[in-house]
């Protein structure tokens, strides 16, 4: 049975990539420090013998209950990831990304384990190539609001590509985009729940300007059988992870607004500060995901935000 260390498992999408390895089979160790991850979003495999819960903060010494295992795979995606945390756990982000990553790389070295990082399309920063090929080195400010979090995982993507050279090992890189569905945080300053929980709320969805920024918004579900391929496959990367089809931010409130029949209006405003930096438009160019693993999106975002809308409806925090 493949055992799989999943770092940040307490996660939105760490979560989901948990359920999919237990459901194939597999066995699933999370560790998580829950600091933004959510012991909801796996009270699923409670009593499940192939899931156990680590409590733990991987940028300190990790316990022999970790250590002393045996895995097959290392997964590092314990990271902050939104915007209200770029803000507000900037350190943390660089931490998890330097001494985290490294910790979860020595791991992987002494048990002989396969090590796969879960970087992001941040990496490319405000590109200047459209759509972003992996080959793209990328646009990417070292001072700005966003820089703990895109060069944390630059500095990840280094760590790991040095251990695959210097010392040989293991390793799969992927660089996942926008992603969104169930058990996304509703206030974490990302703009699909956002949007949700606004039209929930029947109040004004804030565009920043005039909305014709796009990103390219790929569900969960897809999400992870992308990861999944990655894992299993033979293509070291970076190789991208996410939905090709664009849309911008205002197709996107409209339609939100739409499928929650929400009697909210749209309304733009300045964008603050904290989001200079933003990108335009960002969209992956996913023909390295089709060619090696024959792996492409298959839930448009109409039905991608209809499942998310009906779960969001049912979480008290809303109310």
């Amino acid at each position: 049975m493949t055992h799989h260390l999943v770092a940040g498992g307490g996660g939105f999408i760490g979560s989901h990539l948990a359920d999919l390895l237990v459901a194939r089979g597999d066995r699933v160790t999370i560790v998580d420090n829950f600091s933004t991850g959510r012991r909801s979003n796996i009270a699923q495999l409670a009593g499940e013998d192939r899931a156990t819960v680590v409590e733990h903060d991987i940028t300190m010494p990790l316990p022999v209950s970790i250590t002393g295992g045996h895995f097959d795979t290392v997964l590092d995606l314990a990271s902050p990831a939104s915007p209200d945390d770029f803000k507000t756990m900037p350190l943390e982000i660089l931490a998890v990304g330097s001494t985290g990553t490294r910790n979860l790389l020595d791991i992987a070295l002494a048990q002989r384990a396969r090590f796969f990082l879960a970087s992001t399309s941040e990496v490319y920063g405000d590109p200047l190539v459209h759509p972003q090929p992996e080959t793209y080195w990328g646009n990417v400010s070292s001072i700005g609001p966003r820089s703990c979090y895109d060069e944390a995982k630059r500095f990840s993507e280094a760590l790991a590509m040095a251990y695959h050279r210097t010392k040989g090992l293991d390793i799969r890189i992927a660089r996942i985009f926008n992603t969104y569905g169930e058990r996304m945080r509703p206030r974490d300053g990302r703009v699909v729940n956002t949007f949700v929980l606004q039209a929930l709320r029947d109040e004004p969805l804030t565009l920043h300007g005039d909305g014709s920024q796009t990103r390219s918004f790929c569900h969960v579900a897809d999400e992870v059988v992308g990861l999944a391929a990655v894992i299993d496959g033979d293509h070291i990367g970076p190789i991208n992870v996410g939905n090709p089809v664009e849309f911008t931010m205002r197709e996107l409130a409209e339609l939100v607004i739409e499928l929650s029949g929400s009697a909210s209006t749209i309304t733009s405003v300045a964008l603050p500060p904290e989001r200079e930096g933003d990108p335009l438009q960002r969209c992956p160019d996913i023909s390295l995901a089709r060619s090696s693993y024959g792996w492409e999106p298959t839930i448009s975002l109409r039905d991608g935000l209809a499942r998310m809308i009906d779960w969001f409806r049912t979480k008290e925090e809303l109310t």
